[in-house]
């Protein structure tokens, strides 16, 4: 089993910046593929971001690309995404995701364990 807990959500203006955190515990959480998806109000859950164990393979979302980097710190167990140039269409609760091994995949049926989800509003 792999626990996973979102935090760094928040409100923020268009423009401006946040870092999501996923921190992660359980077996051998280092050896997941880590992702982000996101849920907005009255929409379908989108992948948004995933990167493999090691980091060498990501993958992002178009509507997200240039503008969010995912990275993960494997010695302490953690994913974040972080987030630039934030326009409203972001606002959404997003989630974290974790698959055992080293496929890179947007699918959410991939992803065995989520996250309770970190609310991020942006104010236009």
């Amino acid at each position: 089993q792999v626990q996973l807990v979102e935090s760094g959500g928040g409100l923020v203006q268009a423009g401006g910046s946040l870092r999501l955190s996923c921190a992660a515990s359980g077996r051998t959480s280092s050896t997941y593929t880590m992702g982000w998806f996101r849920q907005a109000p009255g929409k379908a859950r989108e992948f948004v971001a995933a990167i493999s164990p090691g980091g060498t393979s990501i993958d992002y979302a178009d509507s997200v690309k240039g503008r969010f980097t995912i990275s993960r710190d494997n010695a302490k167990n953690t994913v974040y995404l972080q987030m630039n140039s934030l326009k409203p269409e972001d606002t959404a609760v997003y989630y974290c995701a974790a698959r055992p091994g080293l496929g890179v995949w947007a699918e959410m049926v991939r992803y065995d364990y989520w996250g309770q989800g970190t609310q991020v509003t942006v104010s236009s």
